[in-house]
């Protein structure tokens, strides 16, 4: 099989032709261009479009605007604006200034966007009916019907390029570069090589847009709008050429495009294509690319889209619990009722803090202490359920072992004061401290607010019992205080009697927990 081009299969087309005689173009009653050496291109799906030699134009143009956009067989197209009697008709006119082989026949030439003219004046000339037909085929096929079964990017990509050489596109590698909406990755770029089995996903943090390789390359290019890249490796001198070009000729490749693949909110991802065929890619090749672009970029942005809910729901309310809202608990009312550990740990003096601190370094504390406290949760198979001010809640769910939840609340609640007692020591700083309070008990888990505005807490006697213990904490001098539910997984257990805890009805039996150090 001829992998050169696109077999049984009416394929994307660009024609360029001359125009007989004058053509004028008009706005109005004022001539904005008349030529004796007009043309116009036929292109697949898209309306015949005249272009005029720049020479022949009756109006000034403007210098060039922001404004670019990409064809992977003509090129970047810059744009200007004019001014005409009353009015300026903003990038009403685009060029390709370094127009690509397929398309050279318009290098020097301008063409007008539709409504920056009236009408044409074709002389003699009549422009005939492009014969577009259907693009039809393996990858068409499969992203109509098939890739909606796909359940991650890394199988969509693979499946992408597998899909691309049944086609009949000599593809050797395909990359995907996605941004993100994550604290800590800036996007994931995907890459698949022919011959390699496995998808490459790399995860670069939000430093890769200070990183040399990042700077000088096409994907930096494309994603800050300015036009895709197009580029044969085979040159020995090539124009405006890129690093990676060299890397990628020196594996055989012979032709590159990097093409924006722009989601619906307007950030602009990458898509890269290398070919290994003598020829490089065909203008067929690359408009079926291009034609299914807006596709595959919406394949991504849901890929994407579901990944960064689950991130931010991770990041605001954690694990258990994002997973719980992306489960479908969204409603108001929705949740379980668990037995539960609740921990309730609060900065001690953060008031007085602020103010000797200022609110910068404040701050910065104040997310320390919480980097730790979270941390240690973690580890002990809790999760942070949410910030309170300068508190933490964190929840220990029982499920199958409620002595283990017990235990792992108070082992948090023990390495977090260790903790912050040794950073007071070593990083030589005597205010940070908290107290804590830990009680068990059943409590419901779930969604309670407005209709729309809604909190995934946990409701319940433990919960506020937690609280007001370690409310309690500060006037005995212990840093943990529990409850009698939590004591009997305790080591270090001071009794303190029966406590009178506000808001609290009856009394609670406490304890105080020592750290092993005393």
């Amino acid at each position: 099989m001829n992998v050169h081009a696109t077999p049984r299969i009416k394929g994307y087309g660009i024609s360029v032709e001359h125009l007989q005689g004058r053509v004028a173009i008009y706005r109005g009653d004022i001539l904005l261009a008349e030529s004796h050496n007009a043309k116009v291109m036929y292109e697949t799906r898209l309306p015949p479009a005249i272009y005029i030699p720049r020479a022949d134009l009756c109006v000034e143009l403007s210098p060039e605007t922001e404004l670019q956009t990409f064809c992977p067989f003509k090129g970047t197209a810059t744009y200007h604006d004019i001014s005409l009697p009353g009015e300026r008709l903003a990038n009403s006119i685009w060029a390709y200034e370094d127009a690509l082989p397929e398309s050279a026949a318009i290098q020097g030439h301008i063409g007008f966007m539709p409504d920056a003219f009236t009408h044409i004046d074709l002389g003699e000339n009549t422009l005939r009916e492009p014969e577009d037909g259907n693009i039809s085929g393996p990858l068409i096929d499969w992203l109509m019907r098939g890739a909606a079964e796909i359940k991650t990017a890394e199988e969509f990509t693979k499946t992408l390029s597998e899909k691309m050489l049944e086609h009949g596109i000599a593809i050797q590698r395909l990359s995907v570069l996605v941004w993100s909406l994550h604290p800590l990755i800036a996007g994931k770029h995907h890459i698949w090589e022919k011959n390699v089995a496995e998808i490459s996903t790399n995860v670069p943090t939000y430093e890769i847009h200070d990183h040399p390789a990042f700077i000088n390359s096409p994907l930096r290019h494309v994603s800050n709008g300015l036009g895709g890249v197009r580029q044969r490796l085979d040159d020995d001198h090539p124009h405006n050429s890129f690093p990676i070009m060299e890397d990628l000729r020196a594996q055989g490749g012979t032709d590159y495009v990097a093409m924006p693949l722009p989601f619906s909110d307007g950030r602009i991802n990458v898509l890269t294509l290398t070919s290994d065929h003598p020829n490089g890619f065909t203008t067929e090749n690359l408009g079926l690319v291009f034609e299914c672009s807006t596709v595959i970029a919406r394949f991504y942005e849901v890929f994407m889209q579901r990944e960064n809910a689950q991130v931010l729901l991770e990041t605001y309310v954690g694990k258990r619990t994002g997973a719980r809202v992306l489960g479908g608990e969204i409603r108001r009312g929705d949740g379980d009722d668990i037995d539960a550990a609740i921990m309730f740990c609060d900065l001690r003096n953060s008031t007085s803090l602020e103010e000797k601190l200022g609110r910068s370094e404040y701050i910065n504390l104040l997310n320390d202490f919480f980097e730790t406290v979270s941390n240690i949760v973690d580890r002990n198979d809790g999760e942070v359920l949410k910030f309170i001010g300068d508190a933490v809640l964190a929840v220990f769910p029982a499920e199958e072992d409620p002595n283990a939840a017990r235990e792992n609340a108070q082992r948090s609640a023990i390495e977090i004061v260790q903790r912050l007692a040794e950073a007071r020591q070593t990083e030589k700083t005597d205010h940070c401290d908290c107290s804590i309070g830990v009680a068990y008990g059943r409590v419901t888990y779930g969604n309670v607010g407005s209709q729309e505005r809604l909190d995934f807490t946990v409701i319940g006697q433990a919960a506020n019992v937690a609280a007001r213990l370690g409310e309690f904490s500060k006037s005995t001098g212990h840093s943990i205080v529990v409850s009698h539910d939590i004591q009997p997984a305790c080591v270090h257990a001071i009794p303190l009697g029966e406590v009178e805890l506000h808001n609290v009805s009856q009394p609670v039996k406490a304890f105080a927990l020592q750290t092993p150090d005393g």
